[in-house]
């Protein structure tokens, strides 16, 4: 199968379960990029990972990134494509209906149920990517305090951000 078809397929099936955004499904996408079809090694995915989550733009330019990776323009155009397009429509088609039951007890069912499984998924993936680091128990440290400072006080996640970058200056991580 082309690269392109093979693109295609694999984000547009993605799409349709990123709950949440594209960061849900990071996991899977590691392991479809990395583990399946080689178009990767860890680092270089954790490297487009980190790429673009500091460019401006939606969190989903990790996908135009892969489909640069495996086939130019024309895979980074289909990635994309493939990532937007099935889920775009689905919201389309369903809002209306979603929007008349805002009130029914199976939407306010579906919405518990898929808060929790979105909030499982995010973590897996900044599991994925600070394993793919290489930081070592230096860099787990730093992103255990800086997890516990952002969740448990009322620090500017900023700050951590910030400190560790520095601490990466100064040659500890």
């Amino acid at each position: 199968m082309s690269p392109l078809v093979s693109l295609a397929l694999r984000f547009a099936v993605l799409s349709l379960l990123a709950v949440g955004g594209v960061t849900a499904v990071v996991p899977e996408v590691h392991r479809v990029v990395v583990e399946v079809h080689h178009w990767a090694s860890d680092a270089e995915f954790t490297q487009m990972f980190v790429i673009a989550r500091a460019a401006p733009g939606p969190n989903m330019l990790l996908v135009t990134l892969i489909g640069w990776q495996v086939a130019g323009l024309p895979g980074a155009l289909v990635a994309t494509a493939a990532m937007v397009a099935p889920s775009c429509t689905l919201t389309y088609l369903v809002a209306g209906v979603w929007q008349r039951f805002r009130t029914a007890r199976w939407r306010l069912a579906i919405e518990a149920g898929l808060a929790p499984i979105a909030v499982g998924l995010v973590i897996a993936t900044g599991w994925l990517v600070a394993r793919g680091g290489h930081g070592g128990a230096v860099a787990y440290a730093i992103s255990a305090v800086t997890t516990v400072l952002v969740v448990f006080t009322r620090v500017n996640p900023l700050w951590p951000v910030v400190a560790a970058g520095l601490l990466g200056l100064l040659g500890a991580v």
